[in-house]
């Protein structure tokens, strides 16, 4: 599928989905006791204009332009320019709402091909603005009323965006992808998320001597976009703190550099060690309570690691947000990623490439679900167990994680080349049962990709349209998680170097 078939597409998987995606756009808005509240922390910093331009962020990706695109036309709204969808999803010349019909000119061949370049064709005076707390699927529900200032964004091509696939080290395309822009680009507010976790990873000794490699990544950067719903900078610390940790377990326990100890300490084998490490750090999140004799021991075992520390330290941290029940959620999200751990490690014992149905089964758990677990936790509002755990949410939850972990797949290939044969990602999966060409194998999960968000876009309109507040708002939670991840993906540098 070429760019702009990606783009034109229509977003909305059924009539229905499109329908109830309408309908919400003129809901109320949501009750005060759902908006999160401003801590003393979340007072914004000084803002130094001049670092803006060394995070560039795309402002309007080829990607849907339904759910998620509601935030991108208020500036048209509320000149009183009348926008009106077309034909496959897109978003039609604006034109304002007193215009004399007989003098419009109706173009098919210029019809724009996202709600950005609608906006910057219709109001070009004006400066296109992203608001700050969510926008789209039930957004008037749910949409953040925030004071905060809002970050401008270019209403011309970025690097990222500006019609040519983005390459990689090893020479492989990144295709377009069908995939929502990110709502907010605060560069300083990820300035000082990424600050903050250097503090804390030098104290307690993770990545040692590699901190500048933790810089150079810029979690702080990844979560501020992921996020755009809080503007407060510990409680987007307490989510990034938690990300890092799960990145470091890739990192220290799973690469060719792992280290050949027993978590006692004890020489042993890297890759025997791997599931008695993870049985460690779910002790690090869920206490063990040993009897007296043996409790220190364990204790011994769990400062003398420096993920066992980060696993400690984060959930302490997110559980200042956190309920009981959230905290909860999150150890059971990253449990199921560890089975998903092993079984990977499995495939490297028995030098056994999985097939892509297993690779991708195995690839639901061990995807972004627990980085996407406590959104509603860093937004200030609680998700229902029940609703979390409905099938129907459940099934539309892991597809947004499965999709974004298709995203890292595509932008980690020249890092996990250097591996030794030791990580998996879809492209050399299906290279390898297919017996085709890297490209093909690409552009394939590309494809996966694109399927995946579009599912999640047409049932997450159903299930906003009969779901609670909270419900609507984690679903725009996950569409912006999506968009973030996939804007920090293309300039990381733990990906571009």
């Amino acid at each position: 599928m070429s760019v702009l078939s990606r783009t034109a597409a229509s977003p909305a998987g059924s009539e229905l989905a499109a329908l109830v995606a309408a309908l919400l756009a003129d809901s109320a808005a949501a009750p005060a006791d759902l908006l999160p509240t401003r801590s003393p922390q979340a007072a914004a910093p000084h803002r130094d204009s001049s670092h803006e331009a060394d995070s560039p962020t795309p402002s309007h990706l080829p990607g849907p332009t339904g759910l998620g695109a509601s935030g991108l036309l208020e500036p048209l709204l509320e000149a009183g320019v009348r926008v009106a969808p077309a034909p496959g999803g897109a978003v039609s010349p604006a034109e304002p709402a007193n215009a004399d019909p007989s003098t419009s000119v109706q173009s098919d061949s210029a019809a724009p091909r996202s709600a950005t370049e609608a906006i910057s064709r219709a109001a070009p005076e004006r400066r296109v603005w992203v608001p700050l707390g969510p926008s789209g699927l039930g957004t008037d529900f749910t949409h953040v009323r925030a004071s905060a200032p809002q970050r401008q964004t270019p209403s011309g091509p970025t690097e990222l965006d500006s019609g040519s696939p983005r390459r990689t080290d090893n020479g492989a395309g990144i295709p377009a992808l069908y995939c929502p822009p990110p709502v907010r680009d605060d560069p300083e507010l990820g300035a000082a998320v990424n600050a903050g976790l250097l503090t804390w990873a030098e104290g307690i000794g993770l990545y040692e001597g590699r901190l500048d490699t933790l810089r150079n990544a810029d979690f702080g950067r990844l979560i501020m976009l992921a996020h755009p719903d809080c503007d407060d900078a510990d409680r987007l610390l307490a989510a990034a703190k938690c990300a890092v940790t799960e990145w470091s377990v890739d990192d220290y326990y799973c690469e060719e550099d792992a280290a050949d100890t027993a978590p006692d300490g004890s020489a042993s084998d890297a890759a025997a060690e791997l599931g008695p490490k993870l049985e460690m750090a779910a002790a690090a999140m869920d206490p063990v309570h040993l009897p007296v004799r043996y409790q220190a021991q364990l204790e011994r075992a769990l400062q003398s690691d420096p993920i066992l520390r980060a696993f400690r330290t984060s959930f302490e941290h997110i559980g200042h947000y956190a309920t009981a029940a959230q905290v909860a959620r999150l150890r059971t999200e990253i449990g199921g990623w560890f089975i998903a751990l092993a079984a990977e490690a499995g495939w490297r014992a028995a030098h056994r490439m999985p097939p892509v149905w297993e690779y991708l089964t195995n690839r639901q758990p061990h995807s972004f679900l627990p980085c996407m677990a406590p959104i509603d936790a860093v937004g200030g509002y609680e998700l229902s167990p029940a609703e979390y755990c409905d099938p129907r949410v459940r099934r539309v939850v892991t597809t947004a994680a499965l999709a974004s972990q298709m995203v890292n797949d595509l932008y980690s290939m020249a890092r996990e080349d250097l591996s030794n044969g030791r990580e998996f990602n879809l492209p050399t999966v299906l290279a390898a049962e297919e017996n085709c060409p890297r490209r093909e194998a690409v552009q394939r999960t590309a494809d996966v990709h694109d399927e995946l968000v579009r599912r999640f876009e047409s049932e997450a309109a159903v299930l906003a349209a009969a779901g609670s507040p909270e419900l609507r708002r984690f679903l725009t939670g996950l569409w912006a998680w999506m968009g973030g991840n996939r804007a920090w993906h293309a300039a990381s540098k733990r990906y571009q170097d």
